[in-house]
C-alpha cells in the first residue's frame, strides 16, 4: 500500500508541474522574421499572434504577393521558434516520463 501511496503522491506532483508548465505556455512567446527582417511576427501561447511590423519599403504597389510570402514565412519562423520553447518547458515539467508510452495517458514528447 505504501508504493501506491507514493505513486499517487509522484502522479499528484508531476500533475501540478505539468498544470505550472502549461501556464508558463500560456505566458511564452516568440519573434520570428523573414526578408532579412523586413517582416516580423510575434506570438504568443499556442500562436496567437501578437504583433506583425512589415518594413516601409514593402508597402509599394505590386509588391503584395512578396508581402503575403514574407508574412507567411514569418510567422513560421515565430512558430517553430515558440513551439520549440513550449516543448522545452514540458519535457522538463514531465521529467522521467518524458517519452514514455502508458497505456491511457497522452504522449509527452
Amino acid at each position: 500500500m505504501k508504493d501506491l501511496t507514493q505513486l499517487m503522491q509522484q502522479a499528484q506532483a508531476m500533475q501540478q508541474k505539468l498544470q505550472d508548465a502549461q501556464a508558463k505556455m500560456a505566458e511564452t512567446s516568440a519573434e520570428g522574421s523573414s526578408g532579412g527582417g523586413l517582416v516580423t511576427v510575434a506570438l504568443r501561447g499556442a500562436g496567437e499572434i501578437t504583433a506583425v511590423r512589415i518594413d516601409d519599403s514593402l508597402l509599394t504597389p505590386g509588391e503584395g504577393e512578396i508581402l503575403a510570402d514574407l508574412i507567411v514565412a514569418a510567422h513560421g519562423d515565430a512558430k517553430r521558434k515558440l513551439d520549440e520553447v513550449n516543448n522545452a518547458l514540458m519535457r522538463e515539467a514531465a521529467g522521467p516520463m518524458a517519452g514514455m508510452n502508458i497505456p491511457g495517458m497522452p504522449k509527452l514528447f
